[in-house]
């Protein structure tokens, strides 16, 4: 299955200059949506890892079927003071913004291997602020999956140079 002809394009979206790729049209097909789940279980099934992470809030759409299918912990990685007990948080820096990420305090054991899900990678702030809160709350990244890499952007680099296993469905230019 072609699942690039599920995703819709939008120009100037959140701010010029952004060509925002819409999962959207994706999960509202059930077949592209089961796909989609199947390959990133496939993935998955073949790493090594304790819990499941989702960066909020696409990643959860995937990363809920991964913890269900291969009866693992799901963990939320959330926007700042979404998560009601104590939590770690990281600050990073969007293509578009700032913003904050946080955990609860104790999702994650110390030495616990972290599978982090999300819909797309494009520079890799928010990947990278999700490693950090790993690793502050004593885990380890054990990969990421994406559905969609935008390729000419730096996120699937950063990642793979500071030493992250990462795969993803779908490779689309950012701009």
């Amino acid at each position: 299955m072609d699942l690039k002809k599920y995703i819709r394009s939008i120009p100037d979206y959140p701010k010029k200059g952004i060509l925002f790729r819409d999962i959207t049209t994706l999960i509202k097909n059930p077949d592209a949506f089961k796909f989609t789940n199947d390959k990133i279980i496939e993935i998955a099934k073949k790493m090594q890892f304790d819990k499941v992470a989702a960066i909020e809030s696409r990643g959860f759409v995937f990363a809920s079927t991964v913890s269900y299918a291969l009866n693992k912990p799901f963990i939320l990685l959330r926007k700042k003071n979404k998560l009601p007990a104590e939590t770690f948080s990281v600050d990073f820096t969007l293509e578009y913004g700032d913003a904050t990420i946080e955990v609860h305090k104790d999702s994650i054991s110390k030495g616990e291997r972290i599978l982090v899900i999300d819909d797309l990678i494009a520079t890799g702030g928010t990947a990278e602020a999700a490693a950090k809160l790993i690793k502050i709350s004593g885990g380890e990244v054990a990969a990421f999956i994406f559905v969609i890499n935008l390729f000419d952007l730096p996120g699937e680099k950063l990642l793979k140079d500071k030493g992250f296993s990462v795969e993803s469905l779908i490779k689309f230019p950012g701009h």
